[in-house]
């Protein structure tokens, strides 16, 4: 049995997917129990009366293109979140199975696997290695009941990519054993190959993919589960049928355009260098100790006094994530890199403190 398949929970594989109503786009609609009026203010294309495509098939193979992977390989969710969601109901276990993370990470690994009743061991990133993966703890921490293994790259808070070495000695070791599910929300600001291009390599390798960052659509909630083309049979018997309302189906198929993704690169360049801009002049604020090396479109700061950072930023009508009740991160805030006009007013408002 294919190891995706061997790790998921028995009750899983059993589960046999909701029948939804045949999606026949040429034929008037009878079948679906839907109304046949539009309601006020739709705008939609597909009308907000009717049930949306499962799992579009035109939205399923732009990004397919975009990421590199076959149609096969790739399920597309309501953001990284669900698609995270998805793997806990398939792997894990409630009372018996874990999840492995190393903190300071994205808090929604955890919370997907406590509501699903599972474990988390945690292996933290350590400061002085500049938050950097140890691989040899890792693999010492883990244990057959950890299931999923998360891996966020770049990091959310910490801003650094993990070594294409250290991961591939992870995967090597853990292949076949746990899911591996790397975290690329952030990728296209690290100027860093994907590793969608080891899907062959490693069997239960999991990328997740999101069009939240690098294209603009945090309000839309488009992501990608990536893997064996089995895991993605299997999480479709998981997943909602109707996951994707319909304006966001269009607003994803605009946004992956060819136009438009050419454009989301010119505008991810003129981020990275706005992200320097404001790198240099923290680094310069006599409230701001240290600015952590970024690979994403943030900046991880430790100050002096966070909590007077923090006023002022307010003040002066900005907001940015406060860290603090991170053990890890004591003193340390986390800032979203804005437009010139935006990151102005954060540091004058740093220079009137």
């Amino acid at each position: 049995m294919n190891p995706v398949l061997a790790l998921a929970r028995p009750d899983i594989l059993r589960v046999k997917p909701y029948a939804h109503a045949a999606w026949l786009p040429s034929l008037t609609r009878l079948h679906a129990n839907e109304v046949p009026w539009r309601p006020a203010g739709d705008g939609t294309e597909g009308g907000l009366n009717r049930y949306p495509e499962p799992q579009p098939k035109v939205l399923v193979e732009r990004l397919a293109l975009l990421y590199g992977v076959s149609t096969d390989q790739l399920l597309v969710a309501r953001g990284s979140d669900e698609a995270i969601d998805v793997l806990s109901r398939i792997y894990l276990r409630a009372g018996e199975d874990a999840i492995l993370q190393c903190p300071p990470t994205f808090g929604i690994y955890q919370v997907a696997a406590h509501i699903q009743g599972a474990s988390v061991i945690e292996i933290p990133l350590e400061r002085s290695r500049g938050f950097s993966l140890d691989a040899d703890r890792l693999l010492a921490a883990w244990r057959p009941t950890a299931k999923i293994v998360y891996l966020c790259s770049p990091n959310n808070p910490t801003g650094n990519s993990i070594d294409p070495g250290t991961l591939e000695s992870v995967l090597r070791a853990l292949d076949g054993k746990a899911i591996v599910a790397v975290d690329e929300a952030y990728i296209e600001w690290s100027r860093r190959p994907s590793l969608c291009g080891w899907l062959g390599r490693f069997s239960t390798l999991v990328i997740l993919r999101t069009l939240s960052k690098a294209h603009a659509l945090a309000g839309a909630r488009v992501g990608a589960l990536i893997a064996h083309p089995e895991l993605i049979e299997l999480a479709k018997r998981v997943i909602p049928p109707y996951s994707l309302a319909q304006p966001t189906i269009e607003a994803a198929l605009r946004a992956l355009e060819p136009r438009e993704t050419a454009a989301a690169r010119v505008k991810i360049e003129s981020l990275l260098e706005e992200r320097e801009y404001l790198r240099d002049r923290l680094a310069a604020s006599p409230l701001v100790e240290k600015v952590w090396p970024s690979d994403a479109n943030f900046l991880l700061i430790d100050c002096r006094d966070a909590e007077r950072f923090m006023r002022s930023s307010v003040a002066g009508g900005t907001i940015v994530r406060d860290l603090r009740a991170n053990p890890a991160l004591p003193n340390s805030l986390r800032i979203s890199v804005g437009t010139r006009a935006q990151n102005d007013a954060l540091l004058s408002s740093l220079e009137a403190a």
